[in-house]
């Protein structure tokens, strides 16, 4: 088995004619690794991801198998098929926060979506949209138009980018909807397998999305939240100026993050983490 990349949450290695991707305790916020991870994230996140995987079965996915990896990487780990990667990172927001909410601020649209005026942050946006942004490998995505990804990837692909975001988003967002969770936008990766668009990476986890309790939700502030939005606020709040290295997080900001993860976890698939580990 051959190491063959080092993402800031995530390590690739090749193993024979499929791939292990393994998930870390590494938390990244702004696109900086903390020094500090938090205990069962990368077991959490992948448990989550397997089981929307799953929940989503009728959409083309990487997985091959989520038990046929190797031992040291058991619950944390995917065995799946190596793919294409389109070089686009495919957003989905059903409302309005982070940097779609700056952008909005900026110039009353999002990835050359036009809104509404008046929207506040939280809000929930007309219907979903999609805003997708480049693939840095260094440094910060930076936010593109549907146009841009067309020139890019060309109109037939660019479509189907945006027609699987989009439902995989407003499929995941139903379902969490009845369980008192609002996802408030995700993030999706795609790649080529032959000529079949696949879902690749994480789906719907509380890394690549915002999760916010439905009960709290009140526009006009910001939200709270189950996934690392948490680990952000923090790290915002040290006056840390967002470029490495990041401050070490403090034990009782690390409990909560993981308490988080796991409550998200729980929500959506209906099991408690700490009766299962």
């Amino acid at each position: 088995m051959k190491h063959i990349h080092a993402g800031k949450v995530r390590d690739l290695y090749e193993d024979g004619d499929s791939l292990i991707l393994v998930a870390s305790d590494r938390v990244s916020v702004y696109d900086v690794v903390l020094p500090t991870p938090i205990p069962d994230k990368g077991a959490l996140l992948t448990q989550l991801s397997n089981w929307w995987f799953r929940y989503l079965s009728d959409v083309p996915n990487h997985v091959l198998s989520a038990t046929d990896v190797p031992a040291e990487f058991a619950g944390r780990a995917v065995r799946v098929k190596p793919l294409k990667m389109v070089q686009v990172e495919c957003i989905a927001r059903g409302y309005l926060s982070g940097s779609g909410l700056k952008e909005y601020q900026r110039t009353g649209s999002v990835s050359g979506v036009t809104l509404p005026p008046g929207l506040r942050e939280g809000d929930k946006l007309p219907v979903p949209i999609f805003t997708p942004t480049t693939k840095a490998s260094q440094g910060h995505d930076e936010p593109i138009t549907f146009t841009d990804v067309v020139r890019q990837e060309g109109r037939e692909a660019a479509e189907r980018l945006r027609e699987l975001t989009l439902a995989i988003y407003t499929r995941g967002a139903a379902y969490a909807a009845e369980r008192g969770v609002i996802i408030a936008d995700t993030k999706v990766e795609f790649g080529w397998d032959g000529d079949v668009l696949t879902l690749g990476d994480e789906v719907l986890t509380s890394d690549s999305s915002r999760y916010w309790p439905a009960a709290h939700w009140s526009p006009g502030r910001p939200q709270p939240s189950f996934d690392k939005q948490f680990v952000r606020d923090w790290a915002t709040s040290t006056g840390w100026d967002k470029e490495p290295p990041g401050p070490e997080i403090p034990a009782d900001i690390v409990a909560a993050t993981r308490a988080k993860y796991a409550e998200a976890y729980a929500l959506i698939t209906g099991e408690e983490w700490s009766q299962l580990h």
